[in-house]
């Protein structure tokens, strides 16, 4: 399992693991906030944490910019782990954008069954 965010103290937990240069990655974090409300959650954490060194990417499961993880597991695992300060993108109805749609973000949630 990857290492917990400092402050977790026993909560669920959701970051959006991304880069500096990364266009998308308040979108993804805007997205993740709206999958949550559109479960009734509004207690869950979710934050932005910036990957700036091949050695921060390689100590978290970061697959590109942005990543979005739950409790440290990316909430979209495959078999992308990188240490490469890249983008990421997504496969979606729409094509293959740079994040998830909400609607893929609450059905990811939902096989987590976060509460």
């Amino acid at each position: 399992m990857a290492e917990v965010p400092p402050g977790h103290n026993g909560q669920v937990i959701i970051e959006v693991l991304h880069i500096d240069e990364c266009p998308n990655w308040e979108q993804a974090e805007a997205r993740v906030r709206e999958a949550l409300a559109q479960r009734g959650d509004t207690s869950t954490a979710v934050t932005g944490r910036l990957v700036q060194t091949r050695e921060e990417a390689a100590q978290v499961p970061f697959a590109g910019s942005p990543t979005i993880t739950l409790d440290g597991e990316d909430l979209f695992p495959n078999e992308g782990q990188t240490t490469d300060l890249a983008c990421r993108v997504y496969v979606t109805p729409n094509g293959l954008p740079g994040l998830p749609t909400v609607e893929q973000i609450v059905e990811a949630l939902e096989t987590r069954t976060l509460r």
